[in-house]
């Protein structure tokens, strides 16, 4: 195991690393591989820090200044995320998540993967049964707009050879929770897959409640008119009354169109036997798709949310494993969904993107949802149900 230092608050400038390649380290799995840092400069981005990643086959950007989310990718010349009206990575600095009433985040807000989280998830607006210091709350949390104070790369040269990044990211304040992030993004040389795998530790000498959701945004060309949307579930609520408008195609996408209201569905999945669930969504000539294998012990809820808005204003699917649903954190509390983590206790998540690019591929994946549904009758609800949206 080769172990690289790419940013450490306590080690000088030249102790660190910027680059590690096939041209040092020789894996099996591919000829050419790197790993390479470097920092943006102008307008918003500047003083951003990029992280490329290429396992040979598949390449991602990935952002340890803003949360380790994952800016875009590429496979096989296909393009992984979406053009979000943001079109670059925006520092933190100029994000104020109180903005728009609270809806600051969006500024930001052009990731292939972010993060929503460590604290809270879902709307704005002041939680009265939470900590009043952390009032009001901002869309979606704080963590997608930290930056991370620790980084690494670990080079693996068993079988085919594995590309690992870490980064440690704190949501922490005094008087409030103090939340750890430990990020590691991993992928096997050569491969058609990469991994996220996460620790969330609570660091203070009191308990602290923790939310934590994957918004992955996926657009063109997995997203066109035809695609659909696969998942073996025990059941499916539409968040609030635009979304039951669409209950009857909510597994199906539309063309871009301008004022398309976004449709948000929450998902129960269904595990298989070693307790995974799987999605998928898949181009209309279903010769190319976009898997996701997610631990559901660890991330039991699903939120897909369409938003097939005009191109130029985000034209895009979510596909979003969580701990709990996206509604207020009260809310949530309420229904017993909000985890809780006692001093110096950790929990872990995990989850898995694929990119397929063939027929069978495509089929294969599509096939073992199918079988999995077969166990069991979904239940379609056609309006929001009380006890999972607080949306009407």
């Amino acid at each position: 195991m080769n172990q690289f230092i790419l940013t450490d608050i306590n080690r000088p400038v030249e102790q660190l690393t910027s680059k590690v390649s096939s041209a040092e380290i020789s894996l099996a799995g591919a000829s050419h591989w790197s790993v390479k840092k470097r920092t943006l400069q102008g307008g918003v981005s500047t003083g951003v820090d990029v992280v490329e990643i290429d396992n040979g086959a598949l390449c991602l950007s990935l952002l340890p200044t803003r949360g380790m989310g994952i800016w875009k990718g590429e496979y096989q010349g296909h393009s992984l995320g979406w053009n979000s009206p943001v079109k670059n990575p925006v520092h933190p600095q100029w994000v104020n998540l109180t903005d728009r009433n609270g809806l600051g985040w969006l500024s930001g807000f052009n990731e292939l993967m972010c993060r929503c989280g460590l604290s809270s998830i879902g709307p704005p607006g002041n939680d009265k049964g939470g900590n009043p210091l952390e009032n009001p709350l901002p869309l979606h949390g704080r963590i997608a707009n930290l930056p991370a104070d620790n980084l690494s790369v670990e080079i693996d040269e068993r079988g085919d050879g594995t590309i690992s990044v870490t980064g440690i990211v704190n949501e922490c304040g005094l008087f409030t929770s103090q939340l750890q992030l430990k990020s590691t993004l991993r992928t096997t040389a050569g491969s058609n897959k990469f991994q996220i795998e996460d620790e969330i530790k609570n660091t203070s000498s009191k308990p602290a409640e923790f939310q934590l959701l994957y918004h992955t945004n996926i657009g063109e060309p997995f997203l066109e008119e035809g695609t659909t949307f696969h998942a073996a579930m025990k059941e499916i609520s539409p968040r609030d009354t635009t979304a039951a408008e669409g209950i009857e195609t909510w597994k199906t996408f539309g063309p871009p169109e301008t004022g398309f209201a976004e449709q948000v569905y929450f998902f129960d999945l269904l595990a298989n036997e070693f307790n995974k669930s799987q999605v998928l969504l898949k181009n209309k000539t279903g010769d190319l798709g976009l898997s996701m294998t997610i631990a559901k012990e660890q991330l039991p809820y699903f939120i897909l949310w369409k938003n097939t808005q005009a191109t130029a204003d985000g034209y895009c699917v979510g596909l979003e494993p969580a701990t709990n649903y996206p509604n207020h954190r009260s809310f949530e509390r309420q229904q017993n969904r909000v985890q809780a983590l006692q001093p110096n206790e950790t929990y872990c998540t995990s989850l898995e993107i694929a990119i397929h690019t063939s027929v069978d591929e495509v089929t294969k994946v599509e096939t073992e949802i199918a079988k999995l549904q077969e166990r069991l009758k979904p239940v379609i609800h056609s309006k929001p149900q009380t006890n999972i949206s607080s949306s009407e």
